[in-house]
């Protein structure tokens, strides 16, 4: 009986310290709370107990930028969930790991732990489309600011930061470029306070963006470095290909052509080495357009002809006009099955299924 009551008392004790942690990581207090964390881990008994906490060390070392340690820990996780022998527990732990691995651009062993997930008996899969559908992309993150600000001060300001970067990014393409500023600005402020340093760097180019908009090239330049600084530094492959593009059309706007050639060279070769074809397609679309400029028919048709191949093999295109999507601001559509198309080629068409699979719900998803 003691014996059993010894157990209760320290899955008690590392419950009260794993929020102990959480308070402290809401404060802004993120050393403290890591090291929370650590001695929970170092000294809990409680597989549950360490299971969470594992968790809570993989969200920080996500939000600080600290890959390594994130897929460390991830994998702890895995070998804790096994020992639990629960099947949530071990889906949760293989999409702990897939994240970390996608953080480090190491995209074979992402889609191959979420494959894993998928193949987990109740696993249920949220996927998300990066078209141009600019007002949907600007709905998403009002909603996720809206509960944000009626759940109040128990909500991480972290989650109100994010939202706010991913309104800036909508506004921006909008057009909107002054709400733009607004929230980037807000969202920045976050970020520095909590130290969350990819963040810092998605608002910096988000910030360049919006200045290379505002056809301000000598004040975008800066904070494209200071971005591709930090990415860096953290190891954002990705992110370093999107400072190169913003790079490229700042040189483009200046008419200095073949420094934006030189900053493609740069940004194919990162986007080659991850196999990432919606950066090459952005490059080729880039490349076309320069080369266009330059009169070199040979060079322009060569990236016509890739751009093409790019559109084809990632399906972008609408399942019913077959128009290319993603080169300018289009409402979309996505159906149950995954197909998706123009909003307006949905609506004229009168279907009731699906114009691919033929499948009979059309029961709208999102994108």
């Amino acid at each position: 009986m003691r014996l059993f009551n010894a157990w209760e008392m320290g899955q008690d004790q590392t419950k009260q310290q794993i929020e102990k942690g959480l308070h402290l990581y809401q404060s802004n207090q993120t050393e403290k709370a890591l090291r929370v964390w650590m001695r929970v881990l170092e000294k809990s008994a409680d597989p549950a107990g360490r299971f969470r906490v594992l968790g809570c060390l993989i969200t920080a070392h996500a939000e600080m930028g600290r890959y390594k340690d994130m897929l460390k820990f991830a994998v702890v996780q895995i070998d804790t969930a096994r020992e639990l022998e629960d099947p949530d527990y071990l889906t949760e732990s293989y999409l702990n790991l897939a994240r970390s691995n996608e953080k480090l651009c190491e995209f074979q062993k992402t889609i191959s732990y979420c494959k894993t997930c998928l193949n987990m008996q109740g696993t249920t899969v949220s996927l998300q489309l990066n078209g141009q559908d600019y007002e949907k992309a600007l709905f998403f993150p009002c909603k996720a600011a809206e509960l944000v600000n009626d759940y109040g001060k128990g909500w991480s300001l972290k989650y109100r930061a994010m939202s706010q970067y991913h309104m800036a990014v909508a506004y921006r393409k909008l057009g909107r470029l002054a709400d733009a500023m607004d929230c980037c600005e807000e969202s920045m402020k976050i970020a520095l306070q909590h130290g969350d340093r990819p963040l810092q760097a998605l608002c910096l180019l988000c910030f360049a963006d919006i200045h290379r908009s505002r056809k301000d090239v000598q004040t975008a330049i800066p904070r494209y470095d200071s971005s591709m600084s930090i990415m860096t530094e953290i190891g954002n492959r990705l992110g370093l290909i999107q400072v190169l593009l913003g790079v490229t059309k700042c040189w483009m706007i200046q008419k200095e052509l073949d420094k934006a050639l030189e900053s493609i060279e740069k940004a194919q070769e990162l986007a080659e080495g991850l196999g990432n074809k919606l950066g090459l397609l952005k490059l080729h679309c880039l490349c076309e357009r320069i080369y266009r400029t330059k009169g070199q028919q040979r060079e322009l048709r060569d990236h016509v002809v890739k751009f093409h191949e790019c559109v084809e093999e990632m399906e972008l295109y609408c399942g019913m006009c077959g128009e290319s999507i993603g080169e300018k601001n289009n409402q979309l559509q996505a159906l149950p099955c995954s197909h998706f198309f123009h909003l307006k080629c949905l609506q004229t068409d009168g279907t009731r299924g699906c114009p691919n699979c033929r499948r009979l719900s059309v029961k709208p998803g999102y994108v």
